[in-house]
Formats: structure tokens, sequence, C-alpha cells
């Protein structure tokens, strides 16, 4: 998931504040702020300590907003949620310098993107980039905070897979950093790292060696740094990964795991658990891909936990507190910030009722002679690459007499070409992708959504999404020999589905047979 593969960001407001911030706090600010790449419990405890004796509402805010990154760099979103929800209540706020409530504004956008919720936190930034007093502020701090929002939202395109976008934003983010403190030098690294990650999605593997190396030597440089560490030792070994050199991708995660291995970056860890089982599977040694596919497995089902209850938190502060979540425009926007705020959480429970009403069910079976056949077309019209032939056979030739009172016309539409859009992108593949995290990607209505994949699929979401990892994984059995000695389990994995038993129901559901069966049929092919 992107999902896969989840980045984290820095929300601090470390630098002094106008009119009230004196250097003796700045200098303690940007203490806490370190600490957050060193071991985010010491973090915790170090700005706890100073809140006990800090009453001045601007220091605490700042030290709330460190306290919940730090939550957030733990995996522990429910916490990260609910710290940051502490300081929703105060009515002071509203009397907050403009920097605090930029700042509190892009906490929020945070807080979504580490949620998963990508189509709100890009929606907010986009609203607080468009301020020209904010971009226009030659304020160090409030220069600090345009460069945090524009690599957010950097990482909100490249999960879209826009990468010359989320490029120029971090170019744009960098033109916003000097080299006046730590937290400028940091934020500067950690684009280096996401730009050398984005070049490598983008097929420039070769640049990215070259960036990567060079923020290695710049990080060993602050041995303390031991996440910036870890994250550009990952980021090295898919370089490697993609060469085939599996020993040095190995050597890579290690280093990047031995720094963090007592420290809680569970989420970076689960990272490296998992490319430490891809490289091990491909060196065909087992018992180290069966150890680490464990620890993988077990951290993500923790997280993935942590996140389903922490969207739960954030329904709850978006009830209570919705006309807050973009406060520096309200007198100018007050009536659009209420219908955007109202749109998030429409959508935000209806997510959260999918997530506890959604199972897995499997409809209109395919027979064995009409799998081969769609096959068969499929690559047929691959090879002519026409865009008729393949919308029709995804389609379904049913006539049905749509109701005027459901969704117009234009809707569904424009529903169907997001749809379209999203399958060649193969995100279909990320195991944690349900109906109503699709329907947040794209901004649609949960209902809507349905709808439409029944009335245009014949099927349900459940159906339809394991139809196109099953198409997939079968396509490319039929196409890559490589893919016919792999293990079924891994197969299962591969495209998406949580267990072999899952992925053998299903694949003899759509073609009519066991995995194995086709994988000896297509064999067979390949010898006559």
């Amino acid at each position: 998931m992107v999902q896969n593969i989840r980045f984290l960001f820095i929300i601090l407001c470390s630098v002094g504040l106008k009119g009230q911030s004196g250097p003796d706090f700045s200098i303690l600010a940007d203490k806490a702020f370190q600490k957050l790449y060193q071991n985010p419990d010491e973090c915790i405890s170090y700005s706890q300590s100073l809140l006990i004796s800090d009453q001045n509402l601007e220091h605490r805010i700042v030290l709330q907003n460190i306290i919940s990154q730090a939550y957030a760099m733990k995996g522990d979103y429910v916490q990260s949620v609910n710290t940051y929800s502490q300081k929703e209540d105060s009515r002071e706020k509203e009397n907050l310098s403009y920097f605090l409530q930029a700042a509190d504004d892009y906490n929020l956008a945070d807080q979504y993107q580490n949620l998963g919720l990508y189509s709100q936190s890009q929606q907010i930034i986009s609203g607080l980039l468009a301020d020209h007093k904010l971009l226009k502020d030659d304020n160090p701090r409030m220069n600090v905070i345009t460069a945090k929002l524009y690599q957010l939202q950097a990482l909100n395109f490249s999960i879209s897979r826009k990468y010359d976008d989320a490029l120029e934003n971090l170019s744009k983010s960098d033109r916003y950093l000097g080299f006046n403190n730590q937290e400028n030098r940091i934020l500067r690294i950690e684009n280096r790292i996401f730009r050398a990650s984005f070049l490598m999605k983008q097929d420039k593997p070769d640049e990215a060696k070259y960036i990567l190396e060079s923020t290695l030597a710049m990080t060993e440089k602050n041995a303390d740094y031991h996440f910036l560490q870890a994250l550009t030792y990952e980021n090295l070994s898919r370089y490697y990964f993609l060469k085939e050199d599996y020993h040095t991708a190995v050597e890579l995660l290690e280093k990047g795991l031995s720094g963090i291995e007592n420290i809680p970056y569970n989420s970076l860890k689960a990272k490296i658990y998992e490319s430490l089982s891809k490289n091990y599977f491909a060196l065909r040694n087992d018992e180290k891909y069966h150890e680490y596919n464990k620890l993988y497995t077990e951290l993500r089902t923790g997280l993935d936990s942590n996140t389903r209850e922490g969207i739960r938190y954030i329904v709850k502060l978006v009830e209570t507190n919705q006309n807050n979540s973009l406060e520096f425009q309200k007198q100018k926007q007050l009536k659009r910030i209420s219908l955007i705020s109202a749109g998030f959480l429409i959508i935000i429970i209806g997510l959260l009722a999918c997530f506890l009403i959604l199972k897995s069910s499997h409809k209109d079976l395919k027979k064995q002679s009409e799998f081969f056949e769609k096959q068969k077309i499929q690559e047929l019209a691959a090879q002519k690459n026409t865009h008729s032939i393949s919308k029709e056979i995804q389609s379904v030739p049913k006539a049905t007499e749509k109701d005027p009172n459901k969704i117009s016309k234009e809707k569904e539409d424009e529903i169907l070409q997001k749809l379209e859009e999203w399958e060649k992108q193969q995100r279909y593949l990320d195991k944690s992708m349900t109906l109503s995290a699709l329907s947040s990607q794209m901004g649609v209505n949960t209902k809507y959504l349905s709808e439409v994949i029944n009335s245009s699929k014949g099927k349900n979401f459940n159906s339809y999404i394991n139809e196109l990892r099953i198409n997939h994984i079968a396509r490319l059995l039929r196409t890559d020999p490589v893919y016919l000695n792999y293990k079924v389990s891994y197969l299962a994995e591969y495209s998406g589905f949580s267990s072999h038993s899952a992925f053998a129901t299903v694949f003899k559901s759509v073609t009519g047979m066991s995995p194995n069966v086709y994988i000896q049929e297509i064999s067979k092919s390949r010898t006559s």
C-alpha cells in the first residue's frame, strides 16, 4: 500500500513564536525535534516534562504537536490523534497567531495522511497553499511550515503515481528551507530520500543511487539520527533489488535494521522486514524468508488495527470540531469550509461503517473454458492496443434499467473513468484495498461507488477486485515463464490475498481449476 509503503513526516512548530517565544523555548523545542529522529519514546518523555512547567498556550501546542508526531513515528496512530485532539477544545485557539493556525491545519492534513486518507490530506494542503499570505511570508518559521506542506503534498502525489508533480513539490519544499538549524537540515535530508524514491519508481535507478549514497554519507556524520539512516539504507536496498544483487540489498537492510532494532520506529521496521523477506525469497533462503515474513505480518497486522482505530478517533474529532479544520481561512470562507468539513465527515463515517460490514464473498463463478477464452481475447486486445476491446472485455453485457432517483449518468461516467485509471495503475494488488479505502482515495460516495461496480461490472466489490487480481496473476503465468517457478504462497501474497487458502479458493472460482492445475496446464502448453 502503498499501501503501500508508508512514509512519516514531522509536524513541529519549533522556531520562536511572534512576540511570545523566547530563545530558551526555541532551544528546547529544537532539542525535542531532534529527538524525533533519535528515539520517539525519549522525545515523548522529554516533551511531556516541558509541558508540566510551561503554561504558555502556544508553547503547549508546539509540544503537543511534537508528541503527536512521535506517536505517529511509532505507528501508534490512535495516541497520535488523541494527543492532537487534546488542544482542540481550547477556546483560546481562535486567538492564536497565523503561524500556529497554519501549523495546526497542517497537522490535521498529516493525521489524514498517516491514516491513509490521502484525498482529504491533499485537499487541505491545496487550500493552505492557495493562500498568498503563506507563500509570501519571509519569516523563517513560516517558511518551514510551507516547506513541510510541499513535502507532504509530494508524498500525496506519489500515492497516485504522479511522480513528476511529486518531484516538483519537493523542489518547492527545498526552496523554503535554509541551513540555520537542525530542523531545516533534517527536512532537506528527508527530501533527498523521497526524491530518490520517486526517481526509482520513474525507472531512473542510477540517479536515485547517486542521491542515496551521498545522503548516506550525510547521515553517517549525524550517527544519532537513526531514523534517517535506516530510511536511507532501506531505499538504497531497492536499487540493488532491482539489479538482482540480493546479497548487497540484504546487507544494507540489515545495517538499517541494526540502527533501529531497539527503537520503536514500527512503520519503518515493517517496511524493512518486508524488504528482507522479499530478498531472502529471491535468494531461496526459506528459513530467513519465513522469519522476516512472520515479523512483517505480525507488525503489519498491529499497525493496520491501530490505523482503523485511529480513523474512529478522527471521526469523533471531526464530528465535534469540523468548523476548525481550516481555521486560519475561516473568516473568508466559512461557508465553504463547513461544506468541505461536512463532506469529509460523511466520507469518513462511510469508511468506518464499511470496515464493520464488508465481508469476503465470491460470486459469478467462471468456468474453465470461459476463462481461457477471456484470457486469449485480453492478449489479443493488448497486442492491438485497442482500448475499445479492453473495455468490452471488462464490461458485462447486461441491460439494466437505471433508477433516475439514484445516480446521474454523468456521475456514473466519472466514477467509471476513475475506476479505469485505478485498474491501469494495478492498485488492486494492494492487500489492504477495500471499498471504503477506494472511495476515500477517489473522493466518491461509498454507496455510489458500490452501485456503479454492481451495475457496470455485474458483481460486488470483493468479487470485482478478486477477479482483477486473479486475471492479473493468471496473465503473468501465461506470458512470463519466470512466475511458473514461484510457490503458490508467493503468488497469493504478490496478488494481494491475505492467505494461501483464500487465493486458491478464489482462483478456482474464477478459472475453474486450482492454481497448481492451472500452472501444470500452462507448462504443458509451453512444452508442446
